[in-house]
């Protein structure tokens, strides 16, 4: 679909509060107002930048950090740095090969090219026939591949990495002046620039050009205070106030911590910090899981308040205690929740949305993570080791931190988020099941959540056994964004064939199942969700001597479809009732009550998929038992691994 109908925003008006509504008429109107503020493309702004008399960059890494850099990493971030130079990196999905000179308003898969000289606020950045595939547009203008440019300069001096990155900065800011094309339609992409132009101004402080890059080009002034300004002017508010916030109160923050050049710069600093710590608590359960209940989304968050509160230690103005203890949980629960080879759950959406990008960015990103986690806060001792990382060895050298009061021990249990891991090691191996039985996501939209309530998610030492099915796309494939959030893509229950939870649009859920975790031992979990109400769906799991058994209970006769998705590498022979996968087994005996048929690869409806990442999609087998449950007849299903 190339533009939202209007009954999308009569939905969208819905899940609004009213005062939300009044922000939003209120943002309305600044944008109308700031219209004579544009400045198109090569016409002289005519600003007088209100400067400070000094500016200096304050912040440079400690003497020879970049010798502590493991020499594997060192090697993976020329390697990918000597691509970037010769115009090639694969961008969601997608291998460019025009990053010797990209066009920043050309989205690469429909080919489709936006106008750089509109006004933003008259651009409708939803609209795919005038903009493409909005996230790979503006997934490059973060400038990732620059840091990854700057890191590669800062660890070998090689200045052809530092002309890239300058001619690259020159260009864009170039391009984009104030208010003028799609770049300025999204807060959290002008946040993110901020700390990547942040981290590119101290991996390249050495280089002897680097300060004709920044203090003395008019060209980067500009677009640092422009960017400031703009997030100072213009937030994500009410049902938006999830990720976004964050991101844009972070990038305010780091912004103003690092280029303190400007005459509003201090009440930047001080708004940002008082803003971010505000929204990091209300984004946070108590426990340290994201509200968003979006595995990916819980590490992106993380990683936002960890950079934005080392910047702020650097300027001398700390964040308080309370949100660095908040910090410190999120990345406990990202240490707790992971399997044996460090993957988390996929739970909910995944975009592999980055902040600071210095190390090639890959599937391994978690562990990548916990590493940084590691050196910006320490580690509990009940920790998994993670490889020191690029990233982890540079961001750690600013800072000697070592969170106190971390659990004794590893948690497997968060009542408040229904998220709950059960796990059997015996035999040498490790049987890893994630349950979800919460809220169906944050805030009145539920952003991005699936419908996944009571869903399992197995792996047997890091394999998917029975898998999420990922999220694949966000934008120009409404049928795939559909089925990789519906109930029938997840091992759940699918009740009278209607979902559990009701969406509005690709970012929009108008009705969310609640889930209830009704007890929880070491190995059992029993817990039921209302997204069928009047019909309660109740599901109990048990994990125990290498056998999973679950059972599904209905207090109302219905019609189900029972999903177990099983993952890529998993074969399903129905003769024997046998799992198999290149590295082990399973038996498996379904419910001979229901009718049970085997999928792959179908299309129309899409079933029998798997997303390894975003933008990639692939078959995989998917076990479907339909019939009738009655109350007091649960459906039980046995995995004997």
């Amino acid at each position: 679909m190339s533009r939202q109908p209007l009954g999308w925003y009569v939905r969208r008006l819905r899940r609004m509060s009213p005062t939300e509504l009044v922000w939003r008429l209120r943002d309305a109107g600044r944008r109308t107002a700031w219209a004579y503020q544009q400045v198109r493309p090569g016409q002289d702004a005519a600003v007088q930048l209100p400067l400070r008399r000094e500016l200096t960059f304050g912040t440079a890494l400690p003497p020879r950090t970049a010798f502590a850099v493991p020499e594997d990493a060192r090697k993976a971030v020329i390697a990918t740095a000597d691509a970037i130079l010769d115009g090639n990196l694969e961008v969601l999905g997608v291998e460019r090969t025009d990053l010797r000179a990209p066009d920043w308003f050309r989205d690469p898969v429909t080919g489709r090219r936006s106008d750089p000289s509109q006004y933003v606020f008259k651009l409708n950045h939803r609209n795919e026939e005038a903009v493409g595939n909005i996230k790979q547009v503006w997934e490059l203008s973060r400038h990732h591949h620059l840091t990854q440019l700057a890191a590669a300069w800062y660890l070998t001096h090689d200045d052809r990495y530092a002309g890239r990155v300058a001619d690259h900065l020159n260009d864009w800011w170039r391009a984009n002046p104030f208010l003028s094309g799609v770049h300025w339609a999204s807060g959290i992409e002008i946040g993110l620039r901020l700390i990547s132009w942040t981290w590119v101004r101290r991996l390249l402080n050495d280089w002897p050009e680097i300060t004709d890059l920044f203090e003395h080009n008019e060209l980067a002034l500009q677009q640092l205070y422009w960017h400031q300004r703009y997030l100072a002017g213009f937030r994500s508010r009410g049902s938006s106030a999830n990720n976004h916030v964050i991101a844009e109160a972070a990038g305010q923050l780091v912004g103003a911590c690092a280029f303190p050049w400007f005459s509003k710069s201090a009440r930047w600093r001080a708004e940002a910090a008082a803003l971010l710590e505000k929204e990091l608590d209300a984004n946070t359960f108590p426990s340290g899981v994201n509200r968003e209940l979006a595995t990916d989304y819980h590490r992106f968050v993380s990683e936002l308040g960890l950079y934005a509160a080392l910047e702020a230690d650097l300027a001398g103005h700390p964040l308080s205690p309370r949100t660095w203890d908040l910090l410190t949980r999120t990345v406990d629960v990202a240490a707790a929740i992971v399997d044996t080879t460090l993957r988390p759950p996929r739970q909910g959406d995944d975009d592999e949305g980055m902040v600071l990008v210095l190390d090639p960015p890959d599937v391994t990103s978690w562990s990548a993570y916990l590493s940084l986690g590691a050196a910006v806060v320490g580690k509990a001792p009940w920790w998994p080791d993670s490889q020191p990382t690029a990233t982890s060895v540079i961001v750690g050298s600013l800072t000697d931190r070592q969170q106190a009061d971390r659990p004794p021990e590893r948690p497997d249990h968060f009542q408040d988020a229904g998220l709950t891991v059960l796990r059997s090691t015996d035999a040498g191996r490790e049987i890893w099941c994630r349950a979800d039985a919460g809220p169906h996501g944050f805030l009145s939209i539920a952003a991005h959540a699936h419908s996944d309530a009571l869903s399992l998610e197995v792996r047997v030492d890091g394999v998917d056994v029975l898998a999420d099915p990922g999220t694949y796309c966000y934008h120009g494939e409404a049928e795939w964004r559909d089925y990789f959030r519906s109930t029938i893509a997840h091992n759940t229950v699918e009740v009278a064939g209607t979902e559990q939870s009701t969406w509005g649009g690709p970012f929009l859920w108008l009705r969310g199942a609640t889930g209830t975790v009704r007890r929880y031992a070491e190995n059992t979990w029993d817990a039921e969700h209302d997204g069928y109400a009047p019909v309660t769906h109740r599901r109990t799991a048990v994990l125990a001597d290498g056998v999973l058994r679950v059972e599904d209970h209905l207090d109302a006769e219905a019609d189900v479809r029972i999903a177990w998705q099983l993952g890529p590498e998993v074969a399903f022979d129905a003769a024997t009732g046998r799992l198999t996968w290149p590295s082990g087994a399973a038996a498996v005996e379904l419910p001979p009550e229901l009718t049970w048929t085997t999928h792959r690869r179908e299309h129309h409806p899409p079933l029998g998929w798997y997303s390894p990442r975003f933008g990639h999609k692939i078959p995989s087998t998917t076990l479907i038992g339909a019939g009738r449950l009655a109350p007091g007849s649960p459906a039980v299903t046995t995995f004997r691994f």
